[in-house]
């Protein structure tokens, strides 16, 4: 049974419910008011203009943080099947026979209504705003935010309708219940002409924290321009929807255009730039730093910086910011034997990053942590983006409830004291140190000689326990020395929507596609470099001094190819939901997760099962919604037409 549903518009509906704002504030940035909607009059003022151009900024919150969201782009990939919690939602998006993909699945929700509406309001801003007195850049972040959603909905759909009832890219101000679908190219190109006005018009430096710049703009640009090259080369012949020609000739076209825009962009950061380590990148201490381009905002603020829907006992629901549940297993089932002879919890629920709230819905595939993954032993050595990707170890916290037991007991009989490491996920080349029997049965945990933390080898990752996803784990600051009150509620941290560090990846596919391995192997190189650095230790919670850039350049293979930059694409942008596009625009969805293994759904299974998907070409773009064909008031066969064919029933 599904336990979570996504609400659809029209995608000719009015303009989007969300929060109008004044332009400035103390912070320098958006202050944001509640409104339950707008209006066709509300654009005619600058007041108007201004509050929708903020509600574009506002509707990321509700898909970039979303669970399921997250779970349409990351389980059924090479990264995550479903966990042992996990509920219809997630089943059917693994496509392994445990569900299935059809128009009424959250996977076939995915943003559509959220977008749709966007796309209306950005209209009805690009329209109005001239006589309403605002100046071309601001505009301009209208027509960067249509163009960015109809970019998600090309990619997740095929074509989709650029008229939403008044004409073509025209604001609509009433409903209307026909629609008609564009071609492929014919988006693309209404998402290319909104681009380049984008990165012709948008001002270098943000106008407030966050906001939309020239190259932000070139970021989804290059991207557009690459994917609709893999488009148009259809190496694989994958189907498209509406069907039409494409001209595989005119492919290089645009994957010169790719690499030419994201090298603009790295040789002209304006206020962007890498970070010097990775750990920078993700720690939430951080967020906010010069290498996000975009996010989906949150802060602690009870009534506004949540979408006003607190961060009390979570929903579940949008606009919280709460996907990091779904990458989280139940770590608080571990029961030590403290010194008073009670039991405890050693490692309770904390609101804290490499913890937070647990759903078990989500689990990483054990093939990407053994020998030929992404995380094999001989990354995990010198690469520090394993550290700052996953918790590994696992730090004692019952001192934080006020429990004064000085210590548990451990793996071997040894103590562990507060804050010390109780549980530890070891490289597959420790497995065979390691004693399964006897250590702690319920858990399936093992022991090795000399240590006081219990430990399972990475190559035993099962449904039911798995290293956490630590970059977009819970932060707050109001634990003050506790577990923290609201660790079941959404995090108040933003979702990173876009990251500088995509040009370097963008560029290298694309001189990938061109034949140009030097320029692939010196673009791949920087973030290699950069993630052979490490300056803190978020598993140890410790600073130290690690320089293995070198030995990471070094490694790198000596011809790059289109594997090589997804290997590299997962390394650094592990579970934040670019995985099914990134599969999907190279053609490589099917070779890549048609199989994987993973252990049972038990405490003690240990033993990997092989397991086998079922991913046909038609399903490279998404079922429209169910939502929006009862919404519509046409025949069934144009209803059934309308939908994308490996759908129709």
């Amino acid at each position: 049974m599904k336990t979570k549903s996504i609400k659809y518009i029209l995608a000719a509906g009015l303009v989007c419910c969300g929060l109008s704002t004044t332009m400035t504030s103390c912070n320098n940035v958006l202050d944001e008011q509640p409104r339950t909607q707008f209006d066709p009059t509300f654009f005619n003022t600058k007041a108007g203009i201004e509050g929708g151009l903020t509600s574009l900024y506002a509707h990321l919150r509700y898909f970039y943080g979303n669970g399921y969201y997250l779970n349409s782009l990351e389980t059924g990939t090479d990264e995550y099947t479903y966990a042992q919690s996990a509920d219809g939602n997630f089943k059917d998006a693994d496509l392994s026979g445990v569900g299935s993909v059809t128009p009424n699945s959250t996977v076939a929700g995915g943003a559509w209504g959220t977008l749709f509406a966007n796309i209306n309001t950005c209209s009805g801003i690009i329209e109005n705003g001239a006589a309403a007195g605002i100046d071309e850049a601001l505009l301009a972040e209208a027509y960067f935010f249509r163009a960015f959603d109809y970019f998600i909905l090309v990619q997740t759909y095929g074509g989709v309708p650029l008229d939403l009832g008044a004409g073509e890219l025209k604001f609509n101000t009433s409903t209307i219940r026909t629609s008609v679908r564009n071609t492929v190219p014919e988006v693309y190109a209404a998402i290319f002409a909104d681009l380049e006005k984008a990165v012709n018009d948008l001002p270098e430096n943000p106008r407030l924290t966050g906001t939309a710049t020239k190259n932000l703009a070139r970021l989804y640009l290059s991207k557009a321009y690459l994917t609709y090259g893999w488009w148009l080369e259809n190496p694989n012949n994958i189907p498209t929807f509406p069907e039409c020609s494409r001209d595989a000739s005119q492919a290089n076209s645009y994957f010169q255009k790719a690499y030419d825009t994201a090298m603009a962009a790295i040789n002209n950061p304006g206020p962007y730039a890498l970070q010097p380590t990775f750990y920078d990148v993700n720690v939430a201490t951080n967020d906010r730093n010069s290498e996000i381009m975009l996010y989906a905002d949150h802060d602690e603020d009870e009534k506004f910086g949540n979408g006003g829907s607190g961060y009390g006992w979570g929903s579940g629901g949008s606009p919280e910011n709460f996907a990091y549940w779904m990458e989280t297993w139940n770590y608080t089932e571990m029961i030590a034997k403290a010194a008073s002879g009670n039991t405890i919890n050693p490692i309770q629920r904390e609101a804290v990053q490499a913890l937070g709230r647990p759903w078990t819905r989500m689990a990483p595939i054990a093939d990407n942590f053994m020998e030929g993954g992404v995380w094999e032993d001989a990354v995990k050595a010198i690469d520090s983006r394993y550290d700052a990707t996953f918790t590994l170890r696992y730090h004692t916290n019952w001192h934080k409830t006020g429990n004064a037991e000085p210590y548990v007991f451990g793996a071997n009989g040894m103590q562990v004291g507060p804050d010390e490491v109780y549980f530890s996920w070891v490289p597959e080349s420790e497995d065979a140190n390691i004693n399964y029997t006897g250590a702690d049965g319920k858990l399936g945990f093992g022991e090795m000689p000399g240590r006081a933390d219990f430990v399972v080898a990475v190559n035993h990752i099962s449904r039911k326990k798995y290293p956490i996803n630590w970059k977009i784990g819970i932060y707050r600051t109001d634990n003050d020395g506790g577990l923290g009150s609201k660790v079941n509620g959404g995090s108040p941290r933003p979702w990173n929507v876009a990251k500088f560090s995509e040009f370097y990846l963008i560029g290298a596919e694309a001189a990938v596609k061109l034949g140009k391995q030097t320029e692939a192997k010196t673009l791949v190189n920087v973030l290699r470099a950069r993630a052979g650095k490490q300056t803190f230790s978020q598993n140890d919670n410790v600073a130290v001094s690690v320089d293995k850039s070198a030995e990471m350049v070094a490694a790198t293979p000596a011809v790059i190819d289109i594997d090589f930059i997804l290997d590299e694409r997962s390394r650094e942008f592990w579970g934040e939901g670019y995985r099914w596009f990134d599969l999907v625009r190279t053609q490589k969805w099917a070779e890549r997760a048609s199989t994987y293994r993973i252990a049972g759904a038990g405490y003690t299974d240990k033993d990997l099962q092989t397991v086998k998907r079922d991913i046909p070409a038609g399903y490279y773009i998404r079922p429209i919604p169910q939502g929006q064909l009862d919404g519509m008031e046409m025949s069934e066969d144009e209803k059934l037409n309308y939908q994308n064919p490996a759908y129709r029933n």
